[in-house]
């Protein structure tokens, strides 16, 4: 099964903003949290999960400079 680059785009933009929804939500709650350990343990979690969102994004971005590269040589040849 193939993938378009436009499908990879669309997809990669929605898997971005769950992850960063997720992580910063995350982030947001870390304040109710009073033991040391869960709080670490939530830290790196939410951490983790803006990591998954910059990895949706670079592959959003990487998606998008493909689709204006194809466009490019087309319009050349």
């Amino acid at each position: 099964m193939k993938i378009t680059a436009q499908l990879s785009l669309w997809a990669s933009l929605v898997f971005a903003a769950v992850c960063l929804y997720v992580g910063f939500s995350g982030l947001s709650q870390l304040d109710a949290i009073a033991d040391a350990a869960t709080l670490s343990d939530g830290r790196g979690y939410a951490f983790f999960w803006l990591f998954l969102g910059g990895i949706g994004v670079a592959t959003a971005l990487a998606s998008w400079w493909m689709i204006r590269r194809e466009d490019a040589a087309s319009r050349e040849s």
